[in-house]
């Protein structure tokens, strides 16, 4: 599998306009208030989209935000966060943020490649960085910013069904989503939108987008 994803993400297209993706979303006609919110300047972010190899097979990385943040509290989401001055681009900030946020060493991660960027209701332009992460590695959570740390089973997220679409109402548009729940944890929005594309990619299943 691990070849398989490799080759799949070094033959994918990346560069495509996150504006242009982000309308394929739009069920109906596109309000203008919607269009204004994704036109404003989003700041860059980057994210690790982390695969473990574990005695069943890959699973993903996944953290469960602290309740107290002021943005998505309690909301699942991928280790990541602001692409900063100091960063040499998405890759460096997605593996700086993963080391800060849950003690992932950057030396025990091997970046396989990028998925299309994001943007986000909430004013970013998010970069997805999948890396296959080392077996032995064991989360350190850092409490401030992360509630928990827990993995989802690649087989699972692929087996049909598991994966809900769903409509949300955005600024009076009607925008596919997809949801996905996994003992406890409910996983939607941007972060759904991105694992639904890492998923896509891997299985030839255009559904999916």
């Amino acid at each position: 599998m691990r070849a398989h994803i490799e080759s799949r993400l070094a033959a994918a297209r990346t560069h495509a306009d996150p504006l242009t993706r982000s309308l394929r979303e739009v069920e109906g006609p596109v309000p203008r208030a919607f269009m204004d919110h994704l036109q404003r300047q989003h700041h860059p972010a980057a994210v690790l989209v982390g695969l473990v190899e574990r005695p069943g097979g890959l699973a993903l990385l996944f953290t469960e935000r602290a309740e107290h943040l002021k943005a998505h509290p309690g909301q699942v989401s991928f280790p990541g966060g602001r692409i900063e001055r100091g960063d040499d681009g998405a890759v460096a900030a997605a593996l700086r943020e993963a080391e800060e946020e849950i003690g992932l060493d950057p030396r025990d991660v091997s970046v396989a490649g990028c998925l299309e960027r994001r943007l986000t209701v909430t004013g970013f332009l998010v970069t997805p960085v999948v890396g296959f992460v080392a077996p032995e590695f064991r989360p350190v959570p850092d409490h401030t910013e992360v509630a928990e740390v827990f993995e989802v089973p690649l087989a699972f997220l692929l087996e049909e069904g598991n994966v809900r679409m769903t409509i949300r109402e955005r600024l009076g548009a009607r925008v596919r989503s997809h949801e996905i729940e996994y003992e406890g944890h409910r996983i939607w929005g941007t972060t759904a939108s991105m694992l639904v594309g890492f998923l896509s990619l891997i299985s030839h299943d255009e559904t999916y987008r």
